[in-house]
């Protein structure tokens, strides 16, 4: 608004010089000075009409989003007055809901309590139904068993009275079978006494055979008993045996090795300077080692575990000959492979 007022004044100021102009031009210029003034004032004038053209082109386009503005704020004061209808209708709606509600919860819960007092009564009326019900059945039941047990005992009767005539009869033949076989039985007896006499006898010389024969299978097995046990130990000394002659191998190799890496006059001095024979000196130099001789205690160990699995084998129950085997094979195949290393070991050497 400050801008369209000074641009206003401006205008007027336009005007103004405008008609001061037309004057001049009319009054016979005097001098050179007033032509030079006229001049500068034309090229205000041209500028100021350039900033008057764009300010009313500003002007017009400030005008234009101002009256979109307005529209904007109208349709927004329109949707603002919708909304608030709106809402008051909402809340008219919950506050009838609610009401609603409340009403209906009011009408469930009687209706709630009538459904269970009928509820209640009807379970009584079925109770007292299926008491009814049961009671009738099982004196129909007892009714039913009642004239069966009638017609069963008197067809028991009858049968009874026809078995007793026929057992009579059968007692009358029993008793003169029985007297007949009396007489047999004590025939039997003497023919039976007869015969065990004649068995015992045989049983007795049948038991004698068999107690031999128990005592020889007894030796058998303790003589199998010895044997595996010294076939196991003599197996686990030629095992221990071929170590030791490996073992001595090796240490002929390393001492050989030793001896000729070292000269005989080195050997000599070393003995004159520790003041020893040089056969001291070579067992000096073949000490064990460490780990060898953790080798030997695992090996030994192995042994022993190996004889008392084999002594467990034998105790055991049968049938343990596939494991005795098995165990034996082990050991036979350890001593095979020593004896290749031995023979190895010796090639070399």
């Amino acid at each position: 608004q400050q801008e369209k007022e000074d641009l206003q004044g401006k205008l007027k100021l336009r005007e103004h010089l405008s008609h001061t102009a037309g004057k001049s031009n009319a009054i016979p210029s005097p001098s050179k000075n007033p032509d030079l003034e006229i001049k500068q004032l034309q090229c205000k004038l041209k500028s100021s009409n350039n900033e008057i053209t764009k300010q009313s082109a500003t002007i017009k386009s400030l005008k234009k989003e101002v009256q979109e503005k307005e529209e904007r704020i109208r349709a927004l004061h329109a949707k603002i007055s919708r909304l608030e209808r709106d809402l008051n209708m909402k809340r008219h709606l919950v506050e009838d809901l609610r009401s609603r509600l409340k009403a209906n919860q009011e009408n469930e819960k009687t209706s709630n309590e009538t459904l269970e007092s009928l509820e209640r009564k009807v379970k009584a009326l079925a109770e007292d139904c299926s008491n009814k019900k049961t009671s009738i059945d099982s004196l129909k039941q007892r009714l039913n068993v009642a004239t069966k047990e009638k017609s069963q005992y008197e067809q028991m009767y009858h049968k009874a009275k026809d078995e007793l005539e026929k057992k009579e009869l059968k007692l009358t033949s029993l008793e003169s079978k029985m007297i007949e076989t009396e007489c047999a039985m004590t025939e039997l007896e003497t023919t039976a006494s007869q015969q065990l006499h004649g068995l015992a006898k045989q049983s007795g010389h049948a038991l004698e055979t068999l107690q031999k024969k128990l005592l020889l299978t007894n030796d058998k097995i303790e003589e199998f008993m010895t044997f595996v046990k010294a076939l196991t130990r003599e197996l686990q000394h030629s095992v221990q045996e071929l170590r030791t002659k490996i073992k001595q191998a090796k240490k002929m190799g390393e001492v050989r090795a030793r001896k000729k890496s070292l000269s005989q006059e080195s050997v000599q001095l070393a003995a004159s300077i520790l003041n020893v024979s040089t056969t001291d000196l070579e067992e000096i130099l073949e000490v064990e080692d460490d780990e060898e001789t953790a080798k030997a205690k695992m090996e030994f160990e192995k042994d022993k575990e190996w004889l008392q699995y084999i002594q467990k084998l034998i105790e055991a129950q049968f049938p343990f000959a596939s494991y005795l085997m098995d165990a034996i094979l082990e050991k036979l195949n350890e001593k095979k492979k020593l004896v290749e290393e031995y023979n190895s070991l010796m090639k070399c050497t």
